[in-house]
C-alpha cells in the first residue's frame, strides 16, 4: 500500500529523543529518514545504555527505519555533502546545540534561498529567541521550568516522570508541525521555518494544572499516584499484594462502589462521604475502609467487583506486565524490526489505518548507509575514500 509520506526524504540532525521521536514518526509513515550522525560513535544516545542486546533503550525505540550517514560536519568536504543532499530532501529537522546549525549555514534564512520547498524543524529547549535562548536543557530541567514537577510526587517531595515526557512533548508537536507545514506546501508550493521549544511544548501540557491555579489561586497539590481533587481515584493495594487503580466521576458510581465493591451500601450516605468534596477532605478515613475490604481480597476478586459495579480501574502494571500485556497481544500490536544485534520487538504506532501500513524497518548501525548515499549524489569512490581517510566520515 501506499504510505502518506511516501517520496518524501526527510534529513535530520538530530540526538538524543525529541528530534528522533520526530523523525521516527514520519519513518512510521514512509518517509525516508536520514540521520546525519557523528563519525564513530554516532549518536550519543547509542551509548545511554546496553539493554536490548547491546543497544541503548532509548536509541532502538526512536531510531527504526531510519538510515544512518557519518558526517563530521566541521570538514568542508563533509558540509558540502549536506547541503548537496539538502538540495534533494523536503525536510530538514535539527536539535543542534543553540545557533549551531545557522552558524553552518543550515538556518532557514540561509537555506530557502536556495530550496524555497525545503522545510526547516529546528527543535530546542527554549526557542530561537529570548532570554533564555542559550541556555542548556535537558529533559529533567525543562520538566523542572514548565512547572511538572511542583504539581508530581508527593506532598514531601516533587518527582520527574518516569520517561522524558518534555523530549516527547517537543518531539510531538514537532512531527505535526512537519505534518502541517507538508500539507501548507502542497497549497502553496512553499517550504516554512518551524520552531519549537521543549518548554512550549510541556507548558501546553500543563494547562489544567495552570487554569486551576489562575489568578493566584492554590495549584493542584502533589498527591501521589492519587488524583488531587477527586476521591477515590488513585491506586489501592488488595490482599495478595497487587495494586489496584480505580476511579470514580459521580455520585452514581459512588453508590455503586459502596453497595457492589465494598458491599456497604449505607455508606454512600455517610455525611463524610456523601460527595466528592467531603470525601476529598475525609479521604484518610475513607481510605482506611477501602483498605481494610481490599485487603481480604485478591487483586483479581477487586478488579471483578469493580467490573461489576461498572467503575473505572486499571491493574497497576509494571513494566513486564505492559510487555505480556493481553490487550496488546490481542489486537497484534507487536512486530519484530531489525537490528544490527539481530531481531526485536517493537509496538506498531498507535492508531491502525484501514489504507497503508507503517513502516516497520531496522534500526541502523553507525554510518550503515553512508557510502550508498555518498554514491547516490555522485561521490566517486576516489573521493569517498578521501573522506574516510580524513574521517570526515
Amino acid at each position: 500500500m501506499t504510505r502518506p509520506l511516501d517520496g518524501i526524504t526527510v534529513v535530520s540532525l538530530e540526538h538524543a529523543i525529541a528530534a528522533p521521536f520526530c523523525t521516527r514518526q514520519l519513518a512510521d509513515l514512509g518517509a525516508r529518514v536520514i540521520k546525519v550522525e557523528r563519525p564513530g560513535a554516532g549518536d550519543f544516545a547509542r551509548a545511554y545504555d546496553t539493554r536490548v542486546k547491546g543497544q541503548a533503550s532509548h536509541f532502538v525505540w526512536t531510531n527504526r527505519s531510519k538510515e544512518s550517514l557519518t558526517l563530521d560536519l566541521k570538514q568542508p568536504a563533509a558540509l558540502a555533502a549536506l547541503k548537496e543532499l539538502l538540495a534533494t530532501a523536503d525536510v530538514l529537522v535539527q536539535n543542534l546545540a543553540p545557533g549551531a546549525a545557522a552558524r553552518m549555514g543550515l538556518g532557514f534564512d540561509a537555506l530557502s534561498k536556495e530550496h524555497p520547498r525545503l522545510i526547516v524543524c529546528d527543535i530546542s529547549g527554549y526557542g530561537e529567541d529570548g532570554p533564555y535562548r542559550d541556555k542548556k536543557a535537558y529533559d529533567l530541567l525543562i520538566q523542572s521550568e514548565a512547572g511538572f514537577l511542583s504539581v508530581t510526587g508527593t506532598p514531601d517531595d516533587p518527582c520527574k516522570s518516569g520517561n522524558s515526557i518534555a523530549d516527547i512533548a517537543a518531539g510531538m508537536y514537532a512531527y505535526t508541525g512537519v505534518l502541517a507545514a507538508l500539507l501548507q506546501r502542497g497549497k502553496t508550493g512553499r517550504g516554512s521555518h518551524i520552531d519549537v521549544s521543549m518548554l512550549e511544548a510541556l507548558g501546553e501540557w500543563m494547562g489544567y494544572p495552570m487554569y486551576y491555579a489562575f489568578d493566584g489561586a492554590p495549584p493542584p497539590p502533589r498527591s501521589a499516584a492519587a488524583h488531587a481533587t477527586i476521591y477515590p481515584y488513585g491506586p489501592f493495594a488488595a490482599g495478595d499484594g497487587g495494586t489496584v487503580m480505580l476511579g470514580l466521576q459521580n455520585e452514581r458510581e459512588w453508590k455503586a462502589f459502596c453497595d457492589v465493591v465494598l458491599q456497604d451500601a449505607a455508606l454512600a450516605t455517610d455525611p463524610r462521604f456523601d460527595a466528592n468534596a467531603r470525601r476529598n477532605e475525609h479521604r484518610e478515613a475513607l481510605k482506611a475502609i477501602i483498605l481494610a475490604t481490599f485487603g481480604a481480597l485478591s487483586t483479581a476478586q477487586v478488579l471483578a467487583r469493580l467490573d461489576k459495579a461498572q467503575i473505572a480501574n486499571a491493574r497497576m502494571n509494571d513494566m513486564a506486565g505492559l510487555w505480556a500485556h493481553p490487550q496488546l497481544k490481542a489486537r497484534s500490536r507487536w512486530q519484530s524490526v531489525g537490528s544490527p544485534a539481530g531481531e526485536i520487538p517493537a509496538l506498531l504506532p498507535p492508531g491502525r489505518n484501514s489504507s497503508f501500513d507503517y513502516r516497520m524497518d531496522a534500526v541502523p548501525g553507525v554510518g550503515q548507509h553512508t557510502e550508498a548515499i555518498l554514491r547516490e549524489l555522485g561521490q566517486s569512490d576516489a573521493a569517498i575514500a578521501a573522506m574516510r581517510a580524513a574521517q570526515a566520515i
